[in-house]
């Protein structure tokens, strides 16, 4: 893909199954990469994959529900890799269980995790690019939030929010040439989807369920992702901005 070698690109959440993926994938198009997690082990074993393939990353220990973090991180960031071209926000947490038997709790750290901390890295970064008059943020959202999902209310409400941001800050900062899109994974292998079928009465009939619902006849990998977001990071898609592009396996077909 055009555009992707020698730009600094921060992926929170790097240390899982589509960050580590998308870190991956941009590394090979030549991006140096900084991986944020805030589980600093996750982010460094991406990091060494990343390093071993040739490739340029650093890991970052970053909470995104905490600013102070933030700020810390991207300073890191920016003395080691230089200014922040892309920023793809792919952190996010969630549980399994219908809204009424969730707790004002979970809310909390849903909320905290997949929007709030989201905001966050937007705030911090957009600063840098609008002084610049370049950048790219491609925000990791869900079908879930196209279409709703039972057993998912709070966390379909946060990336709901999520899509609409998206879109107003595409409209705030088109002039200065900076593109925010969105990526929605339908059902796909990582260790979230792991966390919400294990919580289910029957973890295997659930499984056979999100694979039979999928048109393509399988669950997600982490790196059917990485390849879309590349994408929306690269000088290809410098004329997309406000858009949402579901990678699904056709579970979700929006026109």
């Amino acid at each position: 893909m055009q555009g992707l070698k020698d730009k600094t690109i921060i992926v929170t959440g790097g240390g899982g199954g589509i960050g580590g993926a998308t870190c991956e994938r941009l590394a090979l198009e030549g991006a140096r990469v900084a991986v944020f997690d805030r589980d600093l082990a996750a982010a460094e074993k991406t990091a060494a994959r990343i390093t071993a393939a040739g490739g340029r990353a650093l890991a970052v220990a970053c909470d995104i529900t905490l600013r102070s973090q933030i700020d810390a991180a991207l300073q890191t960031t920016e003395a080691a890799l230089g200014p922040v071209d892309v920023l793809v926000n792919n952190a996010g947490w969630d549980v399994f269980k219908p809204f009424t038997q969730t707790t004002a709790d979970e809310w909390e750290r849903l909320i905290a995790i997949n929007l709030v901390g989201a905001l966050h890295m937007h705030h911090a970064v957009l600063p840098g690019m609008v002084a610049r008059k370049s950048g790219r943020i491609v925000n990791i959202a869900s079908d879930a939030a196209r279409v709703g999902s039972s057993g998912e209310g709070v966390y379909a409400a946060c990336k709901g929010g999520l899509v609409s941001f998206s879109k107003t800050l595409a409209r705030e900062h088109a002039r200065q040439n900076i593109t925010v899109n969105v990526v929605c994974p339908g059902p796909t292998e990582t260790a979230l989807l792991s966390a919400v079928t294990d919580t289910a009465p029957n973890p295997d009939k659930l499984r056979e369920a999100f694979t039979r619902a999928i048109p393509l006849g399988r669950l997600g990998q982490p790196q059917d992702l990485a390849g879309a977001i590349a994408f929306f990071a690269s000088d290809d898609a410098g004329f997309i901005t406000g858009q949402v592009l579901s990678v699904s396996g056709g579970l979700t077909m929006n026109g």
